[in-house]
């Protein structure tokens, strides 16, 4: 058996190694030849799973190690008889993360706290949820925009229109997929007319697909005086970045909300279940089973603010200043582009916050919300 994987999944060797050949590739540069004599094809976001890509080939499979499925040209795969699978809510909980690494930066900057903010959430799926939920752990007013739910499955949700959630809340945040068709299409859902009554001060943060919003009126919109504060992990046109928008924006990151390792190890393992299940098998190896490493020790911050606490441990665990950094460096590189991609294949290991330890003596105002993020306590 030949498996066939972006060079950036981990733990392909270890899950699928027993299975047969593993042949590691970029991404971005997988071919028709490539997959000719594959049985199975393992993807991100990346790869454009398409007819041209794989018909003639053996492949039995696609899975890839992500929540949406829109590289995935699925109409295809079904007529081709290929199996398609992919890992919803493997890395829901990372981007969730990011969003409130990016917000308690924003708050230790501007002077405000949680309870001072409306949020709004649009796109309540898997990320949508998490975001939702670790905003309310920290004392955000929280509504949620999802033309598919109904408001009896989020008790204590307020749901509302996007045009009357962009008009009413402080901070607008963006966790839809990319859809070009159908009753809702979210493909430059975030217009002109939309952008244009963005407020000053308010802060708009897409960590979704970057054609949601159109990043060509967005750079527009920046250049004006009353400008709101653009938050950006994604792009139109990836891995091309929009040099005027980068500029404008107050932090942008190479499409990396999602990762943390915990993430992408759930993400390998869950196709790599998808496949025993396709095959009639039980899996041999699990991720407790691999001995895999726990997040760092963290100092115990030195505040009283749990909106400080956040800001202070997420600067060691989710650094989105150093991330904006980088990206901004990478653009006076002779290919931006290339430099996007490894800033992404490069990207320093990342631990949620359930797999981080806090030492020292934390303070007793601070060790319920901290322990309702999922951080650990030390004991002595």
């Amino acid at each position: 058996m030949r498996i066939v994987a972006d060079e950036n999944m981990p733990l392909v060797d270890e899950l699928f190694g027993a299975l047969g050949e593993v042949v590691r590739l970029p991404g971005r540069s997988i071919r028709k030849e490539d997959v000719r004599d594959a049985d199975i094809l393992l993807v991100r976001s990346v790869t454009q799973v398409t007819t041209e890509l794989l018909k003639g080939s053996q492949v039995k499979l696609v899975g890839t190690a992500t929540i949406g499925t829109d590289h995935i040209d699925l109409p295809a795969m079904a007529e081709m008889e290929i199996t398609v699978a992919s890992a919803p809510g493997c890395n829901a909980r990372a981007v969730a993360e990011y969003v409130l690494a990016c917000l308690s930066l924003m708050a230790r900057e501007q002077g405000w706290q949680p309870s001072d903010r409306r949020v709004g959430v649009v796109g309540l799926g898997n990320v949508g949820r998490q975001v939702v939920d670790l905003l309310q752990r920290v004392g955000f007013e929280v509504s949620g925009c999802d033309p598919f739910v109904v408001s009896a499955a989020y008790s204590g949700l307020p749901l509302v229109a996007l045009d009357d959630m962009i008009d009413g809340c402080d901070i607008l945040l963006l966790h839809t997929p990319l859809s070009r068709t159908g009753p809702h299409p979210t493909f430059h859902l975030l217009n002109r007319e939309r952008l244009v009554r963005l407020r000053h001060s308010q802060i708009l943060l897409n960590a979704g697909r970057g054609e949601v919003i159109d990043n060509a009126a967005l750079r527009d919109r920046l250049q004006q005086e009353d400008a709101p504060v653009v938050i950006l992990d994604v792009w139109e046109g990836e891995p091309v970045v929009m040099p005027a928008l980068l500029e404008q924006a107050r932090l942008g990151s190479p499409h990396v909300a999602g990762y943390s390792q915990e993430g992408k190890w759930r993400g390998t393992a869950m196709i790599y279940e998808a496949w025993c299940r396709f095959v009639g098998v039980k899996p041999t190896a699990t991720l407790a089973d691999l001995g895999l490493p726990t997040g760092p020790v963290l100092p115990c911050p030195q505040t009283d603010s749990l909106i400080g606490a956040i800001a202070e441990l997420t600067s060691s665990l989710c650094d989105v200043a150093r991330d904006d950094a980088a990206l901004r460096s990478s653009l006076t590189e002779d290919d931006p582009a290339l430099a996007f991609d490894r800033l992404r294949r490069n990207y320093p290991p990342r631990f949620e916050f359930s797999s981080c330890t806090i030492t020292g003596p934390v303070p007793v105002v601070l060790r319920p919300g901290l322990k309702a993020l999922g951080f650990q306590m030390a004991t002595n």
